[in-house]
C-alpha cells in the first residue's frame, strides 16, 4: 500500500526515518519500558496528521491509522493514570484506552477543525470508564447517566473536601450534610443519591466461596452459612420420597410380611418407649416364641430383607 506521507523521525535522531514505527515499541512485558518508549515515539505536525486522517479516511490506509495511533500513545498512558486509585491495573487501563484510542482514530475526521487529541480524549476516557464500571466491583454501583458521573466525581470531591476541611479532621470519611448539598447542588443529582452512592463505594467486595489456602486446606467462606439447601429443588425432592417412603412405604412393606415376622420387625426397629428405650430383646422374643435367640435373629433379617425389596419395588 501506497501514501505520501512523511516518514515518522525517531526522538532520538530527528532525522532518522523510523519505516516501521511500531518497532519502537518493545514487546509485552515490563510495563515500565513500554510507557518509556511510547513517551520516546515523535508527534505528528497538524500538516502530517491531516495528511494521515485523509488518507485513513479516503483510501483505508493502515498505515497512516498507525501513525495517528503510534503519536497518541502516550496520550493514553497519561490519561490512565488518573484512574489508578481504584485499584485496578494499570497495563489493563492502558490497554482499554487504546482501544478507545483506535475508535477515535477511525472515527475522526479532518475536516472538523479539531485535532485528534481533543478528539480522542473523550473515546478513551469513554472506554476506561467502561472498564472502571466492568471491574472495580462484581456488583455494577452505576447504571443512568447521572450515576456514572457522581461515580467518578465523589472520590475527587471528598479529597477536596478533606483537604479544606476547616475543623483539622482530615481523616473523616462520611460526607457532612453541606457537603452532600454541595456535590448534589454541582452534580445535580439528588442528595440522597449522593449518600447512597457514598455508602455503595465504602463497601467492599466479599468472597463467598475463597480458593483453598497454601496447605489446600478449603477456606471458609460465607458461602458456608449462606447457602440454604433446604429449597433447592433436588434436596426438596429426596425430602418428599423419604418421608413418603417412611409412612406408606414402610405401612405397605410391612403388610407383606406373616404376624409373627411383623411383630419381631416392629419390636426390634419401630418401637420406641416412653423412657427412650427400644422394644424386646431377641431373648425376650425368643422366650415369648419358644424358639431359640439365634432363629428370632434369622426371622429378622429374612423380614428386613423382603422389606427392602418391597421399599425398592414402591420407590
Amino acid at each position: 500500500m501506497s501514501h505520501s506521507l512523511a516518514p515518522i523521525a525517531s526522538a532520538t535522531n530527528g532525522s532518522l526515518a523510523v519505516a516501521n514505527p511500531w518497532a519502537l515499541v518493545p514487546p509485552l512485558g515490563n510495563l515500565d519500558a513500554y510507557i518509556s518508549a511510547v513517551n520516546r515515539l515523535p508527534l505528528l505536525t497538524l500538516e502530517q496528521e491531516q495528511q494521515a486522517a485523509r488518507s485513513l479516511r479516503d483510501n483505508n490506509d493502515l498505515e497512516a491509522a498507525s501513525q495517528l495511533v503510534m503519536s497518541h500513545l502516550r496520550l493514553v498512558v497519561s490519561i490512565s493514570r488518573q484512574y489508578l486509585g481504584y485499584g485496578l491495573p494499570h497495563g489493563d487501563l492502558i490497554q482499554e484506552g487504546n482501544v478507545g484510542l483506535m475508535k477515535a482514530v477511525k472515527r475522526f475526521d479532518p475536516d472538523q477543525g479539531v485535532r485528534l487529541v481533543s478528539y480522542a480524549m473523550h473515546w478513551i476516557k469513554a472506554e476506561i470508564h467502561e472498564y472502571v464500571l466492568k471491574n472495580w466491583r462484581m456488583v455494577k454501583l452505576a447504571t443512568t447517566k447521572a450515576q456514572r458521573k457522581l461515580f467518578f466525581n465523589l472520590r475527587s470531591r471528598k479529597q477536596g473536601f478533606r483537604a479544606d476541611a476547616l475543623d483539622g479532621d482530615t481523616h473523616r470519611d462520611v460526607l457532612s450534610d453541606g457537603e452532600v448539598g454541595v456535590m448534589a447542588r454541582e452534580l445535580n443529582v439528588k442528595p440522597e443519591e449522593v449518600r447512597e452512592m457514598e455508602t455503595r463505594l465504602s463497601g467492599g467486595d466479599v468472597v463467598l466461596d475463597p480458593a483453598p489456602g497454601d496447605d489446600g486446606e478449603d477456606s471458609f467462606g460465607p458461602i458456608a452459612y449462606l447457602a440454604d439447601a433446604t429449597h433447592e429443588p433436588t434436596a426438596v425432592l429426596e425430602s418428599a420420597q423419604r418421608d413418603l417412603l417412611a409412612t406408606e412405604g414402610v405401612a405397605m412393606a410391612m403388610g407383606e410380611l406373616d404376624e409373627r415376622s411383623r411383630r419381631i420387625v416392629s419390636e426390634r426397629w419401630l418401637k420406641v418407649n416412653d423412657d427412650g428405650s427400644g422394644g424386646m430383646t431377641l431373648h425376650e422374643l425368643a422366650a415369648e416364641y419358644g424358639v431359640s435367640a439365634e432363629r428370632v435373629r434369622q426371622i429378622e433379617v429374612a423380614a428386613m430383607k423382603k422389606m427392602r425389596k418391597a421399599l425398592a419395588a414402591y420407590a
